[in-house]
């Protein structure tokens, strides 16, 4: 049985900055499945955090929470320094942003943006000023008076991000709203929505499953699972540091080598000997994960690779070719497939068939204990 009393360790008002978002031991439960567990966390005043996991890990619910949507619990929510418990969302310092754009078919760009305002009953001289300079931050000017179903989804998008953002909120919350965007218009927006936020200087709390997206626009990223923060850091540090062999398999790809450490710490597994960065202790059961643009791959001769340490000899199933990078995977046996990936220029010219030796350095392996 959960209370949605307050936590009373959480004050009312606290000295800070506008614009800082602060989740202090917030936990959320649906029935008897619990969606964020005992959540601490901090987002600095103009920073781009995103809340990066797959669904089903708590990352929406956290966002829904900030918004007002749903209530905590247990714990606190702080927004520039003021306890937000028991608020609406319309009373909060903050816009949300959701996948889908929810504009009025029936009103023009201009009105759509300006809705809020007239709400709140602005002045129409003032309405006018701020609708022009929001629709000047998304290039979106010139379609003031367009319906939204004269536009393509990204100008959508932008109408809808220059409506959240004419309120002026400390904080922009923004649910997954490059999902429905096709590959091309979302790399687009991802620039366009990393240089509205430098420009603007408001904290963005960003929701997304997808890993190139959060490691391009953030400053920080907060990988979430099963209700908890997994590892939060830059994106460098998540991808070159990961904190978890399950931050090390969701961030990007990895290849993942399962054995025990003998006795100068190597990790001996079915197909090799691994040696990373770190030595493991003697008879430690660990995770090998090597980066497929760490592995090299070359021609070779048919058979074992004679007790080599951070190689392997094997087969090549097949070439995938992804833009200016080529894919190669490396059959071992016992259904085992390793990845290498190598920029195109200098790539060996290899055949599906060929006996192949895929080789790594020590320093780019990262081991995890199982």
């Amino acid at each position: 049985m959960t209370s949605t009393a307050p936590s009373p360790t959480v004050p009312d008002r606290v000295d800070e900055p506008l614009g800082t978002v602060v989740l202090d031991g917030v936990s959320k439960w649906f029935g008897d499945q619990l969606a964020v567990d005992s959540l601490d966390l901090r987002v600095e005043p103009g920073e781009f955090l995103s809340l990066l996991g797959p669904s089903g890990c708590g990352k929406t619910t956290t966002l829904r929470m900030l918004a007002g949507f749903e209530h905590p619990d247990e714990g606190g929510i702080r927004i520039s320094g003021n306890s937000v418990l028991g608020l609406p969302p319309y009373r909060r310092d903050v816009n949300t942003v959701f996948q889908a754009f929810a504009l009025f078919p029936h009103l023009s760009v201009a009105e759509n943006v300006g809705y809020g305002l007239v709400q709140k009953r602005v002045a129409k001289s003032e309405i006018r000023d701020r609708v022009v300079e929001a629709l000047d931050l998304v290039q979106m000017r010139r379609f003031a008076d367009r319906k939204p179903t004269m536009l393509s989804g990204g100008q959508q998008q932008r109408v809808a991000l220059a409506r959240a953002i004419i309120n002026r909120p400390s904080v922009l919350l923004l649910d997954e709203p490059l999902g429905a965007l096709d590959r091309q218009l979302r790399e687009e927006m991802q620039v366009e929505l990393k240089l509205l936020q430098s420009r603007l200087g408001m904290t963005f709390v960003f929701v997304t499953h997808d890993q190139e997206e959060a490691l391009s626009m953030s400053d920080r990223v907060a990988v979430m699972r099963e209700g908890r923060l997994e590892q939060l850091a830059d994106a460098h540090t998540v991808y070159g540091e990961p904190a978890s062999a399950y931050v090390a398999g969701f961030i990007g790809r990895q290849n993942f080598f399962e054995g025990t450490a003998d006795a100068v710490g190597a990790l001996v597994t079915a197909h090799g000997t691994v040696r990373g960065r770190e030595a493991v202790p003697t008879g430690t059961t660990a995770k090998a994960a090597i980066r497929p643009e760490d592995v090299t791959v070359e021609a070779a001769a048919s058979g074992p690779s004679g007790g080599e340490e951070n190689a392997v000899h094997g087969r090549l199933a097949g070439v995938s070719h992804l833009g200016d990078t080529l894919q190669y995977l490396v059959e071992l046996g016992d259904g085992f497939t390793l990845l290498c990936r190598r920029p195109r220029p200098g790539a060996p010219a290899l055949e599906p068939g060929d006996a192949v030796r895929a080789s790594w350095h020590a320093s780019s392996v990262l081991l995890f204990h199982t």
